[in-house]
């Protein structure tokens, strides 16, 4: 019996550099889209908490600059 991820992974091999572009490209914003609304909830959970933990003093702000400078250093 045939897997069909298998099948149809074949078949997509098959296609011109040009045509497997647009099926990925449509293949990824289709899970884009699907996991938007899951993603959410979630962002909108871990944004609470972030100001809840500066509304009480938990960890003080750091200027945009600061973080900024910080995450490209981290990044080298």
């Amino acid at each position: 019996m045939d897997d069909p991820t298998r099948d149809l992974e074949s078949k997509a091999l098959r296609l011109s550099p040009k045509e497997r572009a647009r099926l990925a490209e449509r293949l990824i914003s289709s899970l884009d889209q699907a996991s938007e609304g899951d993603t959410e909830p979630l962002w909108l959970e871990e944004a609470e908490r972030r100001l809840d933990e500066l509304e009480s003093g938990e960890v003080a702000p750091l200027p945009a600059e600061a973080a900024l400078k910080k995450a490209r250093s981290t990044l080298r």
